[in-house]
């Protein structure tokens, strides 16, 4: 009898102890959110200027690839393999992120008189229109690396004559394999794409002045 109600106790406190287990909610850590804001100089995009120039120019919103048109982190420990960071996010899309980027990066340039943001009702002279949008930290290789890549296209509105178009992919090491070490190269990337982009810009439009 001892032994059937010593039992019975040990019963008792194990259901106990299960259901507390069960009540109790999982500790969940806050995700992380992070922002590309790279540091440009802007005195390097605004380096010999097209003067006199009274052009507006209409920024598209970059539309990214299938499976990047999120704020979920993206990485790749194999090719082809889209995974997301569970913990650990970027503030919006890295669409909407990098259109208001190259507006800032457009006006910085002194190109144009005005650089608008789509959607606009602004009648513009030049449309600056990115797809293929890919941001994505590779662990194919050690350090890790961030690659940027998207299609431009500048074109003349008036017209729809198509200036030009080109391809920009950039590849960054990552500073430490894991998400913050991606945001950090992934500032570096965009910093780098802003550079060569206003570059190929200042020859188009040059050509046309």
């Amino acid at each position: 009898m001892a032994d059937s109600a010593g039992i019975r106790i040990v019963l008792i406190i194990t259901a106990i102890l299960v259901s507390s287990c069960t009540i109790a909610p999982p500790e969940r850590s806050p995700p992380r959110t992070y922002m590309l804001n790279p540091e440009i100089s802007l005195d390097a995009l605004s380096a010999n200027p097209v003067s006199g120039n009274a052009t507006i120019l209409l920024v598209n919103p970059p539309r990214a690839l299938a499976g990047f048109d999120t704020s979920q982190m993206v990485y790749l420990r194999r090719p082809h393999e889209v995974s997301y960071y569970a913990a650990n996010q970027w503030v919006d899309t890295p669409g909407r992120m990098l259109s208001s980027l190259l507006v800032q990066a457009m006006r910085s340039t002194g190109l144009w008189r005005a650089v608008v943001q789509a959607p606009s009702a602004v009648r513009a002279d030049y449309l600056l229109d990115c797809d293929n949008l890919v941001l994505e930290q590779q662990f194919f290789s050690q350090p890790s690396r961030v690659r940027l890549a998207l299609r431009a296209q500048i074109v003349e509105t008036k017209n729809h004559a198509i200036l030009g178009t080109r391809y920009f992919e950039i590849f960054e090491a990552a500073t430490s394999d894991d998400a913050y070490g991606g945001v950090v190269a992934a500032n570096r990337a965009t910093a780098q794409l802003l550079g060569e982009m206003a570059d190929w810009l200042k020859t188009i439009v040059r050509s046309k002045t």
